[in-house]
C-alpha cells in the first residue's frame, strides 16, 4: 500500500497511479532548509513530527515562507523510504475559498461589481438574492452552511446542477449581517458570480488565466494530477485505514475542489503576505485581511476578513485559512508584520490538528530568530519644505500629538501620552489626506490656512488640532476662556 502515490479509489478505466519520483529517503532527515538555524530547523521538524504521529496522519508536509521564499521544508510518512516532496498534490480543501475571494476582489476592483451589491443583482436562479457580495465573502450572509443532501464533499456535483440546486427548503439559517456563520453554498454562488461576469469562462479556468499563471502555480488545479497524495481515513480506534472518494463537486468547486502543492502554497503564501500587482493591488490585499464580521469566542480569538480566517496567537494576528475535505487537511497561516507564513498538508480525513502545527511552525521561526528590521533610510526626494513644516507638535485641545512624514507624502499621528488616537494618512491630489487605520480610517485631513497662506490649524473630522494648548489666538472650537490658564 503506497500512501503518497494513489488517490484512493479509481473510477472505472482509469490509469494506476505513478510513482511520485522521488528517491527513498530516511524520513527524518527529509528536511529542506535556507538560511536557518539549526535548532530553529529541528524544532520545526520536531513539531511536524509530533503533529504527524500524534495525529496519525499517513503523510504530512510542512513548510516555512519567510521574507519572500520558502525557507524550511519538511515531511514525515508512514511509508518507509517513500516521503513525498514539494511537487506532490494534496486536496487543499477550503483554502479554495482564498482564491475565489481574490477573484471577486479582481471583478471589484475592474468596477464590474460592488461588493454592496445583492448577488442577485448579477446572478439570477439563486434562492438568497439579497445576500450581499461581502456577507457571501465574509460568511454573514445567514445562508445554511452546507449544501443539499446528500453530503457534498462525498457526493458527485452532478447531484447539484443548477445553483438552486445547492440550498434545501430554508437556505436562510440567520439574519443577514448580523453574525458569522459559514456557508460553503455561499462560496458555490461566487463561483457561479465570477463565471458571470468572465462571460461564461468557468471559474477555475478564470482562475488558472488571472491568478495561478501569474503567481507560477502550475500544479494547482481542479483535478488531481499526477504526482499526488491519495486520500485516507484512519479508523479511531485502531490504526487501519479506508480510502476516500475524491469526487469532482461541481457547482461546489469553488468552496473546496482545488488540488496543490506544498510548494505552490508557498508562492500563495508569499502573494497572501506581500502581494503582487498582476494579481491583485495592495489595498485590496489588505482589505481582504481586514475583519469584515463581529470576533468569535471570549476576547479576540478569531474572525473572518473577506475570504481569510483571521487568529490571535500568542499576541500575534495571523491571516491565512484552514480547509479539509475527505482524505485531506490542510492550513496555512501568515504573519504580515514579520513576513512570515507556515503551511501545513496532511492526506486523512481528521486526526492531527494541521491548523494549529501551521500556525506553530510560523511561531516557532519568530521565536528562535526574531526579525531583524531593515536598516533606516532617509526619505526619497525630492523634499517638500512646506510638508516638512507642518511635522512636530500638535494638541487636541490640551493634548500632546505628534506628527510625522512618512514616504510618499503620507503622515502619521500619534499622541505622545498613552490616551489618544493614533493613525497613518494616505496623500490625496486634493492636498488633504485620508486616513487608513484606528479611528480616523476613511477620515480627512485637510490642512485650513490663513488668507495669508500661513497654516492656521489641521482639521482631522471636525477635530481641531492647533500648535499650542488652547491658546487664546487659537481657532479652538468654543473660543478659550480669556483669563487662560490658572494655578
Amino acid at each position: 500500500m503506497t500512501i503518497t502515490q494513489s488517490a484512493g479509489p479509481q473510477e472505472p478505466g482509469a490509469e494506476e497511479p505513478a510513482p511520485v519520483g522521488h528517491a527513498p529517503v530516511p524520513v527524518d532527515t527529509c528536511e529542506a532548509f535556507v538560511g536557518l538555524l539549526p535548532q530553529t530547523r529541528r524544532s520545526l521538524l520536531r513539531r511536524l513530527a509530533i503533529g504527524q504521529a500524534e495525529g496519525r496522519a499517513p503523510s504530512m508536509m510542512g513548510a516555512v515562507v519567510r521574507d519572500g521564499r520558502a525557507v524550511w521544508s519538511g515531511a514525515r510518512t508512514s511509508v518507509e523510504g517513500e516521503v513525498p516532496h514539494g511537487d506532490v498534490q494534496y486536496r487543499i480543501g477550503s483554502l479554495t475559498k482564498t482564491f475565489v475571494a481574490v477573484l471577486v476582489m479582481r471583478l471589484r476592483d475592474e468596477e464590474l461589481l460592488r461588493l454592496e451589491d445583492p448577488v442577485g443583482r448579477h446572478l439570477e436562479g439563486t434562492p438568497a438574492p439579497d445576500a450581499t457580495i461581502a456577507q457571501l465573502l465574509a460568511h454573514s450572509s445567514g445562508l445554511a452552511a452546507e449544501a443539499r443532501a446528500p453530503w457534498w464533499e462525498r457526493t458527485s456535483g452532478e447531484l447539484r446542477p443548477e445553483p438552486a440546486d445547492l440550498f434545501g427548503d430554508r437556505p436562510q439559517r440567520l439574519p443577514a449581517g448580523r453574525r458569522h456563520h459559514y456557508s460553503n453554498p455561499g462560496y458555490a454562488l461566487l463561483g457561479a458570480l465570477v463565471e458571470r461576469l468572465r462571460g461564461g469562462t468557468p471559474w477555475d479556468e478564470v482562475l488558472r488565466r488571472e491568478v495561478l499563471q501569474p503567481l507560477g502555480m502550475g500544479r494547482t488545479t481542479p483535478q488531481p494530477e499526477m504526482p499526488h497524495a491519495g486520500g485516507w481515513a484512519v479508523h479511531p480506534w485502531a490504526d487501519v485505514m479506508l480510502p476516500e472518494p475524491a469526487h469532482d463537486t461541481g457547482l461546489m468547486g469553488p468552496a473546496g475542489q482545488l488540488w496543490s502543492t506544498l510548494d505552490d502554497l508557498c508562492r500563495w503564501a508569499t502573494f497572501l503576505l506581500r502581494g503582487d500587482e498582476r494579481v491583485l493591488s495592495a489595498a485590496s490585499l489588505a482589505e481582504m485581511r481586514t475583519p469584515a464580521v463581529p470576533p468569535e469566542g471570549s476576547g479576540w480569538e478569531a474572525g473572518y476578513g473577506l475570504g481569510l480566517q483571521l487568529v490571535r496567537r500568542e499576541g500575534r494576528t495571523l491571516v491565512g485559512h484552514s480547509g479539509s475535505m475527505p482524505g485531506f487537511l490542510a492550513g496555512l497561516w501568515a504573519d504580515v508584520e514579520e513576513d512570515v507564513a507556515g503551511i501545513v498538508l496532511a492526506n486523512c480525513t481528521s486526526g492531527p490538528a494541521v491548523s494549529a502545527i501551521a500556525a506553530d511552525l510560523t511561531g516557532i521561526v519568530i521565536e528562535h530568530e526574531p526579525r531583524i528590521p531593515e536598516p533606516w533610510r532617509p526619505l526619497p526626494g525630492p523634499l517638500d519644505p512646506d510638508l516638512l513644516a507642518l511635522t512636530g507638535l500638535w494638541y487636541w485641545g490640551a493634548n500632546p500629538h505628534t506628527l510625522r512624514l512618512r514616504a510618499e507624502r503620507g503622515l502619521e499621528l500619534a499622541p505622545l501620552s498613552r490616551s489618544g488616537r493614533s493613525s497613518r494618512f494616505r496623500a490625496e491630489g486634493d492636498g488633504t489626506w485620508t486616513g487608513l487605520d484606528g479611528y480616523y480610517a476613511g477620515e480627512t485631513l485637510r490642512v485650513v490656512r490663513e488668507p495669508d497662506g500661513s497654516v492656521s490649524h489641521l482639521d482631522l473630522g471636525t477635530f481641531v488640532f492647533t500648535r499650542g494648548p488652547y491658546e487664546p489666538a487659537e481657532p479652538v472650537p468654543g473660543g478659550v476662556d480669556p483669563e487662560g490658564w490658572r494655578v
